[in-house]
């Protein structure tokens, strides 16, 4: 049975009220699907949710709302939310081709990415996520001060990654080849392909990027 068809997963998300299932009618308003004002955190591909959930958790003073394509991915997340029940937590099931369509200008003052697929053909090169493609789009949706965080432990998506900022002409306000043994380790929370990769020896790379 393939992940991404996972029987019943799309109508168990539906079904959650942490879920939103019709994100474009939020554009502009995303503080409102919150009880409380505070700045907005975006994950996109957020997988089973390890990362956003325990952000949430260490951070309440953040309203975070995750973002994954796939329903039988999600619905893992949606299970963990349920039990945990945290008030500023949001999931999405939705392409991050359609960021436009639901994030009006300026409304995210952060950007997670985390272990995106590197899309290794350099024909698919404009679906990663560090693309020009989806560069443009951040500049639309994050806020004046906003910031974007990348990880990843594909060193040749991390190069072009940095090489894809710098010639957008934004700002790297941190770099490091090797996070977990590094400054930036200090509060790092990690995902499910972060352990995975760590113990398996792989040095794992992140950047803290802006307009």
């Amino acid at each position: 049975m393939s992940l991404k068809n996972l029987p019943g997963a799309r109508e168990e998300i539906e079904a959650s009220p942490w879920a939103i299932t019709e994100p474009e009618a939020w554009r502009g308003q995303w503080q409102s699907a919150f009880p409380e004002v505070h700045p907005l955190h975006v994950e996109i591909g957020m997988g089973k949710g390890q990362f956003l959930t325990q952000m949430a958790q260490a951070h309440p003073d953040v309203n975070y709302l995750g973002i994954e394509k796939f329903s039988s991915v999600l619905v893992r997340a949606v299970q963990k939310q349920e039990v945990l029940v945290l008030p500023n937590l949001r999931l999405i099931r939705m392409d991050a081709e359609n960021l436009l369509s639901v994030f009006a200008e300026g409304e995210v003052a952060r950007v997670y990415l985390n272990f995106s697929d590197p899309w290794p053909k350099e024909r698919h090169a404009k679906r990663r996520l560090t693309s020009e493609n989806f560069l443009r789009r951040y500049d639309v949706i994050l806020a004046k001060e906003g910031q974007l965080e990348f990880k990843t432990d594909n060193r040749e998506l991390f190069d072009f990654s940095l090489e894809s900022v710098r010639d957008h002409g934004w700002r790297i306000l941190a770099v490091t080849f090797d996070l977990h043994h590094s400054e930036l380790a200090e509060g790092n929370i990690q995902t499910e392909y972060e352990e995975r990769f760590a113990a398996l020896g792989n040095p794992i790379c992140k950047m803290i990027c802006a307009p």
